[in-house]
């Protein structure tokens, strides 16, 4: 019974440190490609950047191209936000971070016309004393968008195991209170039985049960 509070406190540790890292280094994590008719999909891009490289003035250009089509801007981060007219007008909504090492957008009610590749291009000009050096990365996203959630099979796979788990918990729990109720059933019969026995002897013979006191 005390195994599962230990466990419990062990998770919640690795919880709180792995929070802590994961929340002090910039992670490059891919979009997701595909969203659902209807919803608001994030375009993720993320071009982490040093901590001594922080100073530096960045420029974000997104870009779509339709299937056997042509890129067209569609947004623009150039100090202020700028939107192109495009068939996302109205739709665009700016994610980024003030630090400008994620510069994501979504768009707002998607369609199954927004399917295509959506270009994310970061240019920046860091601010040294010395020179001004220009660097440039470039993130692509193939988005599908579908009429309905299809079933992840991860999260059909995650949730059998946990079910096996809650079930797995729940035996051992009961396992473990049947062990506790024999283990204070003997101890009770057994005390019972001394009792009983204490009571079968004659009360002369409990006078000699008592141990002799030595002068």
């Amino acid at each position: 019974m005390a195994a599962l509070p230990r466990l419990v406190c062990a998770s919640s540790v690795v919880l709180v440190v792995w929070a802590g890292f994961c929340s002090a280094v910039c992670v490059e994590v891919p979009s997701e490609t595909e969203a659902v008719q209807g919803t608001h999909m994030k375009l993720l891009c993320i071009s982490c950047m040093k901590r001594e490289e922080v100073t530096a003035s960045t420029v974000v250009e997104w870009f779509y191209r339709p299937d056997g089509g042509k890129d067209e801007p569609i947004y623009e981060y150039r100090k202020t936000n700028h939107e192109f007219p495009s068939r996302f007008s109205g739709r665009l909504q700016w994610n980024g971070s003030k630090d400008m090492q994620d510069v994501s957008i979504t768009v707002l009610n998607v369609t199954l016309n927004d399917s295509g590749i959506y270009t994310c291009n970061i240019t920046r000009e860091f601010e040294f004393e010395i020179h001004r050096p220009l660097f440039t990365s470039s993130r692509l996203i193939h988005l599908t968008v579908v009429e309905e959630a299809g079933e992840d099979f991860t999260s059909v796979i995650s949730e059998i195991m946990m079910y096996i788990l809650l079930v797995f918990l729940t035996l051992w729990l009961l396992i473990e209170m049947v062990y506790c109720y024999r283990k204070v059933s003997k101890a009770e019969e057994a005390a019972q039985e001394n009792a009983t026995d204490y009571l079968a002897i004659p009360s002369e013979n409990k006078e000699n049960c008592a141990v002799p006191v030595e002068e």
